[in-house]
């Protein structure tokens, strides 16, 4: 194999937050995407970083252990476990791990945003925040409610499940407490701002640079017209890492930290040596591009927040490439659901299977273009059909089974549609549909084939 020749690619998987274990759907989106694009530019002899860890500081965690009444860190012990145990049996591998536990991760954050207040790149601003009038929290992440400005959908206060866009406080329609329903009452606070309009030719070139799923552009497009918004780097609240210096008695902002340790993993994974923001901004000049793995709901923040905090510290150039995301991945036809207790956590499922065959299930039935459905019928049936293939004989039933192929049927239509139209897809999914006895009355075959009969020889 030639070696690739050029720069460092920087593959970045979200890092699940510490208030649950992960489950089966988590598994089918950005985590097996992120390992498998990892391994396969590697083997093509690129140089890849791939960059896990887990998420501790959102004050999602603060929350749900208040829910179920256990200590915190306890909590946080626990979950943590089963998150990385769960990796482990997946065999999700990473070249660098960001640990918010580690004192030099949290004291490398604190200090990098401490160095951008001091040099003037984020201004100290007095600006209206909000808390709760009843219980007194600053109203922020999972501490708020409303619905989004933009699409009507009910969310919190980090981002839209429905539209992907930016919520607050200070957006949300109707916002209230989520922890005791209390109303919003405005504080006024001195915090760093990062005023995101002012780097939005960098985004720009991004934007237009990169390779984005026409859902992540839709997003986008949000802000192509309409203002970008401030937004506040560190908050007045209860949870998170602690500010020093000019911003004593603040915390980091949870998503602020994500974009920071991006910058700061990414450079001590290349240059351990390095110290400080200027060193680990010099180490950037070895990465071309970075690729994040993550959810639709998430799209603001790795188009735009995560980019424009790079561009404030002084990353050279642009460096999105794009990004994979996934849709919902439902089990038995509902939405995983750990209040209803309908999932199948990973940890406890990869210890009862074949992590080669439920990798392999997952990557097939991904959630890639619309929601699937993972049922046992169905992974017993891959299963069954797949052995025999690894161990290089084929399977004694022939073709696909018939639990199967109703799935690469569906698949195959999909693959259609003029957004990600892949006719190379369909055929495939066709063609496996097919084998099972499945298909030949399909949309699929009679678009692929030129069997429409609205279209004749001489129509034109």
């Amino acid at each position: 194999m030639t070696e690739h020749q050029g720069g460092t690619t920087v593959i970045v998987f979200p890092q699940p937050t510490v208030n649950g274990p992960l489950h089966i759907g988590h598994l089918s989106g950005p985590y097996l995407a992120g390992d498998i694009a990892a391994r396969a530019a590697r083997a093509r002899g690129e140089r890849v970083l791939a960059l896990a860890g887990v998420d501790v500081d959102p004050n999602y965690v603060l929350t749900k252990a208040e829910n179920i009444g256990m200590d915190v860190h306890e909590m946080v012990a626990t979950y943590r476990s089963q998150i990385t145990r769960a990796f482990e049996l997946a065999k999700i591998g990473h070249d660098a791990f960001l640990d918010p536990q580690d004192d030099g991760y949290r004291s490398a954050v604190a200090g990098m945003l401490r160095e951008l207040v001091e040099r003037g790149t984020v201004p100290m601003e007095r600006i209206t925040l909000h808390r709760c009038s009843d219980c007194g929290r600053t109203l922020h992440h999972s501490y708020v409610v409303g619905k989004c400005a933009v699409c009507g959908t009910g969310a919190n206060g980090t981002s839209c499940e429905g539209c992907g866009g930016f919520t607050s406080a200070q957006h949300l329609v109707n916002p209230s407490c989520a922890r005791c329903g209390g109303g919003p009452e405005p504080m006024e606070v001195t915090v760093p701002v990062l005023h995101l309009e002012d780097y939005r030719e960098r985004l720009v070139t991004e934007w237009l640079r990169g390779e984005w799923p026409n859902r992540v552009r839709t997003v986008m497009r949000q802000y192509q017209d309409a203002p970008l918004p401030d937004i506040p780097l560190a908050y007045p609240t209860n949870w998170g890492i602690e500010c020093d210096g000019p911003l004593s008695g603040l915390r980091v902002d949870f998503p602020t930290e994500l974009g920071l340790s991006y910058l700061y993993g990414s450079a001590h994974a290349l240059r351990p040596a390095a110290s400080g923001l200027t060193e680990w901004v010099d180490a950037w000049h070895e990465i071309d591009g970075v690729w994040h793995m993550n959810g639709m709901d998430n799209t603001f923040y790795f188009t735009v927040l995560y980019p424009a905090i790079l561009a404030a510290a002084g990353v050279p150039g642009p460096k999105a490439r794009g990004a994979v995301v996934n849709e919902l991945y439902l089990l038995e036809g509902k939405k995983f659901s750990t209040s209803r207790n309908h999932a199948l956590w990973a940890d406890e499922y990869l210890a009862e299977q074949d992590p080669e065959l439920v990798r392999l299930y997952l990557s097939w039935d991904r959630p890639d273009r619309y929601e699937s459905d993972f049922t046992e019928q169905g992974y017993n049936a891959f299963c069954e059909y797949v052995r025999p293939l690894l161990a290089g004989s084929p399977p004694s039933a022939g073709g696909l089974p018939p639990e199967l192929a109703q799935a690469e049927l569906l698949r195959a239509d999909r693959a259609l549609d003029l957004v990600g139209f892949d006719s190379a897809l369909a055929i495939r999914s066709l063609l496996a549909a097919m084998s099972a006895g499945q298909g030949h009355d399909s949309v699929a075959l009679a678009a692929l084939a030129g069997r429409d009969s609205r279209f004749g020889s001489d129509a034109g």
